[in-house]
């Protein structure tokens, strides 16, 4: 059953909340084995983290060099930016059922057909920008399901901080937070510009006061992915 290398699969999921099938994207490591357990790492924009993130790579390199422990990562690809904005915002109009799907759906159906630990701390969600805005909210409203968030450059608003502010048990919750000192002023998908530093610091502030175990960082850069992509091998370092 061992693999020699490590192995992309493509799946078709039916989501009944989104009425809509989503491709999505399964990476399994060269080791992979029915007789091991897994971690899970689900990423919105997941074609991105494949392709710009090359995640299947950094993942390979840290787990040859057993930096990481065993882990299957679960890339979801959004159709285009609307589609991206109406899942992944907190005000977007398919919010909260891509957020149920996530937890009713999409972790049920990976604990059946992959050898996961079936507990929060055994589960990360992550994404950049909007992608860590949704997981950051997913992981707040089912603190028993998602116990690790990784946030690269996170939309945060009040939604958001009101989330974080009213988690039921930040022993529950590890956060790993990045933003570029140069995220002043962001164009966000509906074409308005955003300062996305303050409110992050707003957030970090948040995270500590609460108690959340958390890593924070405010790297020189901006809203980009030359900057997300270096970051992940230590992302998942610190998560794995």
């Amino acid at each position: 059953m061992r693999q020699t290398k490590s192995n992309i699969k493509e799946i078709t999921f039916e989501s009944q909340e989104l009425g809509e099938s989503l491709t999505i994207l399964i990476y399994l490591p060269a080791t992979f084995s029915p007789l091991y357990k897994y971690h899970l790492l689900i990423a919105q924009d997941g074609k991105d983290y494949f392709q710009l993130g090359r995640i299947a790579r950094v993942a390979d390199e840290l787990l040859e060099n057993k930096e990481i422990e065993n882990l299957i990562i679960v890339g979801i690809p959004y159709k285009n930016v609307q589609d991206r904005r109406k899942k992944y915002h907190p005000e977007g109009e398919q919010n909260q059922a891509y957020i149920r799907f996530l937890a009713h759906e999409l972790v049920p159906y990976l604990d059946k057909e992959f050898p996961t630990y079936h507990m929060g701390m055994g589960r990360v969600l992550m994404g950049d920008s909007l992608g860590a805005t949704v997981s950051l909210m997913t992981a707040a409203k089912y603190p028993n399901s998602f116990g690790k968030v990784i946030l690269q450059s996170p939309m945060v608003d009040e939604k958001v901080l009101q989330a974080v502010e009213h988690h039921p048990d930040p022993s529950l919750l590890s956060v790993y937070h990045i933003i570029g000192k140069g995220e002043t002023n962001v164009k966000t998908t509906n074409g308005q510009v955003q300062d996305f530093l303050t409110p992050n610091r707003k957030l970090h502030s948040l995270l500590e006061q609460r108690n959340f175990s958390s890593f924070y960082e405010e790297f020189d850069g901006d809203h980009t992915w030359k900057y997300w992509q270096p970051d992940l091998k230590r992302a998942l370092k610190y998560m794995f």
